[in-house]
């Protein structure tokens, strides 16, 4: 994780968001892309110490970002090298959206957490499948449709590295729903594919 050490309109007209890590910085190059909270961004300046990267309207629009405030810990991620081990599922740092935490509830060493997220982005969300929270990604519990609302459980290990636990009810949190729903949809939609639900449904009773 790291610290956000500034946000706010830059000298060169733009948005810039400074934030002061360590781990991140080991290899970084100027271009480079690092998700803060999600999001995918671009490394414009960094020493030792601290990155910037710039967000445009279109971030500010589409994710939470802009309630960061000074001192706010946010999760960081470098871009995945094709020598990885694959642990969850493929996160693009595109957010699709953002989602309002409802309820918290401790169970053991574990923690539920409930988000609402608006319908638009629910109908890509599944039990048992994936979503990525302010860049983590999460295994969904249940989907609840009539709440608009989908949960998911943290073990005591991933509480401890992520920025999900610190957040409060109430606020807001980055979505980026699973891509394949949303190829399938456009496959479907767009005439480019064609199915015989009929038969389909014919075969799975026989």
């Amino acid at each position: 994780m790291g610290e956000v050490n500034s946000l706010g309109m830059a000298d060169h007209g733009g948005f810039d968001l400074k934030i002061g890590a360590r781990v991140v910085l080991e290899d970084v190059k100027l271009g480079d892309s690092i998700a803060v909270n999600g999001t995918c961004l671009t490394v414009t300046e960094f020493d030792a110490e601290e990155f910037t990267v710039g967000l445009s309207p279109e971030t500010l629009r589409k994710t939470s970002l802009e309630d960061l405030e000074r001192g706010s810990p946010v999760n960081l991620e470098r871009a995945l090298q094709p020598v990885s081990r694959m642990g969850g599922h493929v996160v693009q740092g595109h957010v699709d959206g953002t989602g309002v935490i409802v309820s918290k509830e401790v169970e053991g060493d574990s923690l539920w957490v409930k988000v609402k997220a608006d319908k638009s982005l629910l109908k890509y969300i599944v039990p048992k499948g994936f979503v990525a929270v302010d860049g983590t990604s999460l295994t969904v519990v249940d989907v609840f449709d009539d709440e608009s609302c989908f949960n998911f459980m943290m073990v005591a290990y991933t509480q401890q590295k992520v920025v999900i636990p610190t957040k409060n009810i109430g606020q807001k949190v980055n979505l980026e729903v699973d891509i394949m729903g949303k190829y399938v949809e456009r496959l479907l939609t767009s005439g480019g594919f064609s199915i015989n639900t009929a038969e389909v449904t014919r075969k799975l009773k026989t």
